[in-house]
């Protein structure tokens, strides 16, 4: 069965974000994942995970100035410098938190430019190699388009490419359900094809954006093949509740209550 984690950025919103860890692990979580824990210091995030019996799935590197409008460095050939400082702060984090990979974020730039591509890799190489000797492993995520115009990576056979040319032993592929769906659909098929590069999966029902088993896909299905794939990693719940999230985990009783029956 899935381990599924609670990503702290759109679920329990209800609560200020330090008192979500206590409202993820009431609702039943033992696992949970958020975009940016900078914000606060890291001792404060480890006491909260080790204070409610939660493990850290993920978290994303720093993305430069989100309000701004970043959305990541890696593909930005001008700021090498600053994604290089944001590896060493993210280590900090993961040092304090126990996390086990680490999403990087490719920013905004021209996937068919090349000195984005580039310094993409140069980024990814240099972050694998500091990661790596942490003992962590990269994820990288297509996101698709109608969330995030002008978003590098956008593309999961580009992604799938790259982490084979590079060859770099701990860069894995970050398979969201909901990005892939609206980039390129045929969700089984890539999980499957996919699976060996896999390093993180997240769920979100389409297009909505919505708990899983509310939009136009089987979620439940697809929940059920990654087992039968072999997939042992988390399963990140990275949705917009369509209401107060503890009312709308009637979702995951359901699955659960028919994995246990074998339904």
């Amino acid at each position: 069965m899935p381990r599924f984690a609670a990503n702290l950025t759109m679920m329990f919103t209800e609560h200020p974000f330090m008192d979500r860890f206590a409202a993820a692990a009431a609702a039943g979580f033992d696992a949970v994942e958020f975009l940016f824990p900078y914000a606060f210091p890291p001792e404060q995030i480890a006491d909260q995970l080790q204070g409610h019996g939660l493990t850290q799935a993920l978290f994303n590197l720093p993305p430069g100035d989100w309000e701004a409008g970043d959305r990541g460095l890696a593909a930005l050939p001008d700021q090498r410098d600053e994604f290089r400082a944001s590896v060493a702060t993210a280590l900090t984090y993961a040092a304090a938190t126990g996390v086990a990979r680490l999403h990087v974020m490719s920013g905004h730039a021209d996937r068919t430019d090349p000195a984005a591509v580039a310094a993409y890799r140069d980024s990814l190489a240099y972050l694998c190699d500091t990661a790596g000797a942490a003992g962590l492993d990269v994820v990288i995520e297509p996101i698709n388009r109608r969330d995030m115009p002008g978003y590098f990576l956008n593309d999961f056979p580009f992604a799938a490419d790259l982490i084979a040319d590079l060859g770099l032993p701990n860069l894995k592929l970050q398979f969201d359900i909901y990005h892939r769906q609206i980039l390129h659909g045929d969700v089984l098929t890539g999980l499957r094809a996919l699976m060996p590069i896999i390093g993180h999966v997240q769920i979100a029902a389409v297009p909505d954006r919505h708990e899983p088993g509310t939009g136009e896909l089987d979620d439940f299905r697809i929940l059920r093949a990654l087992d039968s794939l072999g997939y042992t990693g988390f399963v990140g719940c990275e949705y917009r509740p369509a209401g107060e999230t503890v009312a709308g985990l009637g979702w995951l009783r359901a699955f659960h209550t028919q994995e246990t029956n074998g339904d």
